[in-house]
């Protein structure tokens, strides 16, 4: 366990501190301020003007504008809102302006303390062709690259330089991470076209469109190294490991790194007290490292000059606050007398998103109309039983379009890895997640795999996993038919409940009962039917030896040869969402008839999501080719191409650019080859 003293002779105590933040990282700085006793000021667009984050600061200032480009990366807006609010600090949170240089430094023109490393060291660290070049210098091994941009970007170390021997190869966004702005090149004719999107991707989500090209290792593990720089030297508080990633981000993160070397491991904690004092570095940071497992080498990979998203493992493992050392150290304060001891058992920290992963991870939006986790602790620091939960988001809200889909970030700590993956898969499997599809089973299964419980992860084997298999629901045909009966006994029960007239009647009651009553349901695109009989007492001719116990709208209790099982049903609108111990079933009631206005035409594209328009790539008329982009949009800081399903021609195109759609709203219609030719 680790013990943190500070000395009394603060040289600044922090009074209010605004988070330039949103969702659960807000929430998270604002639980160790309350602590503290510091006041909390949150910032907040249109969008978020009814979130949780904002409802728990104590002032509360609005950005116009849903765009992260007209809110939350408006710097002048940011430090006005600090003035206005009397803030006298700032915590950047991750993401949006925190690895900012110009951010951090106009925070300190502004007379305000800058919750983070001095802006030198963020511009030093925040280009990661530059930090490659510093930490070679420092001694730390470091991976070449090929510049994508800037004055190198031709010539020597330009990209026209890279080969077909080079392949394959990272194109990476130079101020940012998290996926965005990162592509992988496998033919070097399509190297041009992915540096482009990359550096639009990263222009949008960190408002820096620099990117670079590296080779790229296929069979690595992600492992990062926490550091707290003070005026005394910088604090190692061990490793992480990242691997599991898709799309090159991160979906489940732990700490310490298992199946690691143990003098692999101390040769990196090393090599991060060396990146950081190489800088005289100030504050919480993370050393990225790629560490090549058949080879037992690592590679330096970037410095992340700010609190990472995967900081809860780090804290459960050490019993620390890294957010209130982050401002211990912006105070001034020494942390001379932290003492460092070994790392307690083993925290697992997985990353619940909105977004489809059989669809791949197509982000969803909309309202998570009921969203609660068991066994969740409020001793964050020092979690030892039960689950961290840091949510950005509570029952009844909505995830929207113009942000990040991460729902929240389950932690769970245990004395050894095997009981920790155990815990968290049970916790998530537990965990009541309604109204949008989530990456809930993918992890649960994720958490169960032999690839993860054995240790054996690298970088890219969820990407080349098979997702329908991973990402399958655990609910079998057994409890679907369960939960399909239950749930149509709760509706019954609803309507006999809410009837204005004979309420008294059983529900499903008939005089000459020759046919089943049939409740049709939806289960994603699936239809499913539910056969059942009311009157004094609910059967179904397709469950012979399913007995009711008991029947209510929101619960209904059944017994099939001997053994009982509650269900919980939750009735939404047309959804209907039953809990129990086989799992969550999520169904939406069919509806009697079909709206013939609600019909598209066949060869329809449709927007997998809610977003902009920011490309067409065709025109009514024109001949295409199957897979052809024909669109491109824009989602939570990600970009979509809709191409052509099939060879043939556009006949019509309804958007524009710029233009704002709905999920399923028709963006072009191309009519096959043999229809239009006649």
């Amino acid at each position: 366990m680790t013990t943190l003293v500070r000395s009394q002779d603060s040289a600044r105590q922090i009074g209010t501190l605004l988070v330039a933040n949103r969702g659960e990282i807000a929430r998270r700085v604002f639980r160790t301020c309350r602590e503290l006793g510091i006041q909390t000021v949150a910032i907040h667009s249109d969008a978020d003007a009814n979130m949780p984050f904002v409802r728990d600061a104590d002032v509360a200032i609005h950005l116009p504008g849903n765009t992260p480009a007209e809110t939350y990366l408006r710097a002048d807006l940011v430090i006005e809102a600090a003035k206005r609010a009397g803030a006298d600090a700032i915590h950047p949170g991750y993401g949006f302006l925190s690895e900012n240089a110009a951010f951090a430094q106009a925070v300190r023109d502004a007379g305000i303390a800058w919750i983070g490393p001095d802006p030198s060291s963020i511009e030093r660290m925040g280009s990661k062709i530059e930090s490659k070049k510093l930490m070679e210098a420092a001694g730390v091994p470091v991976l070449g690259n090929f510049v994508a941009s800037g004055d190198e970007a031709s010539g020597h170390g330009g990209v026209d330089t890279a080969t077909v021997e080079d392949l394959p190869l990272l194109v990476k966004a130079s101020a940012g991470g998290g996926g965005r702005g990162m592509r992988i090149v496998r033919d070097l004719d399509k190297l041009a076209d992915e540096i482009a999107i990359a550096q639009s991707e990263a222009a949008s989500a960190f408002g820096d469109g620099t990117v670079f090209v590296e080779p790229y290792i296929q069979s690595g593990r992600h492992i990062e190294v926490q550091v707290m720089g003070t005026v005394d030297g910088a604090i190692v508080f061990g490793e992480r490991d990242c691997s599991v990633q898709r799309r090159h981000q991160k979906v489940i993160e732990e700490a310490p790194a298992p199946a690691l070397p143990q003098a692999t491991r101390e040769a990196l904690h090393e090599a991060a007290r060396k990146a950081a004092e190489a800088i005289d570095y100030r504050g919480a940071g993370t050393v990225e490292f790629l560490y090549d497992v058949q080879k037992d080498r690592f590679y330096f990979l970037e410095m992340n000059t700010r609190l990472q998203v995967e900081h809860p493992v780090t804290e459960a493992i050490f019993g620390v606050d890294l957010v209130a050392m982050q401002i211990a150290v912006a105070e001034g304060r020494s942390l001379a007398n932290v003492q460092v001891g070994e790392p307690r058992g083993h925290a697992i920290e997985v990353r619940l998103y909105a977004e489809d992963p059989s669809h791949n991870y197509q982000p969803q939006s909309g309202r998570i109309t009921r969203f609660e986790v068991p066994g969740i602790v409020s001793e964050f620091e020092t979690l030892r039983h039960g689950v961290r939960l840091d949510s950005g988001v509570d029952s009844g809200d909505e995830i929207g379009t113009f942000y990040d889909a991460m729902i929240a970030k389950v932690i769970v700590w245990a004395d050894n890895r095997d009981e920790a993956l155990r815990r968290l898969a049970a916790a998530l499997a537990n965990a009541e997640i309604h109204g949008l599809k989530t990456n809930r089973d993918l992890l649960v299964n994720l958490l169960r795999d032999p690839v993860v419980t054995g240790a054996t992860m690298e970088t890219t084997w969820l990407d080349g996993a098979d997702l329908a298999q991973l990402g399958a629901s655990p609910v079998d045909a057994d409890a679907l038919a369960l939960s399909g009966l239950a749930a149509s006994v709760a509706l019954a029960e609803y309507a006999r409940a809410h009837s204005t007239y004979q309420s008294r009647i059983p529900a499903g009651f008939r005089n000459v009962p020759s046919q089943p009553q049939t409740t049709g349901f939806l289960v994603g695109d699936e239809d499913f039917d539910v056969r059942w009989y009311g009157g004094r007492a609910y059967t179904s001719p397709d469950l012979t030896t399913t007995k009711v116990i008991s029947a209510a709208a929101d619960a209904v209790v059944l017994e099939t040869d001997g053994v009982r099982r509650a269900f919980v049903v939750h009735l939404d609108g047309a959804h209907v969402d039953v809990e129990s111990a086989l799992g969550h079933v999520a169904l939406k009631r069919r509806p009697r008839f079909i709206d013939p206005a609600t019909q598209v035409a066949v060869g329809s594209l449709l927007a997998p999501m809610p977003g902009s328009v920011i490309s067409i790539r065709a025109a009514v008329g024109d001949r295409v080719e199957e897979g052809q982009p024909l669109v491109v949009m824009e989602a939570m800081k990600m970009q979509h191409t809709i191409a052509a399903p099939y060879a043939g021609t556009v006949t019509e195109l309804d958007v524009r650019e710029g233009s704002q759609v709905d999920a399923g709203a028709v963006l072009a219609v191309v009519t096959p080859d043999e229809e239009s030719a006649e």
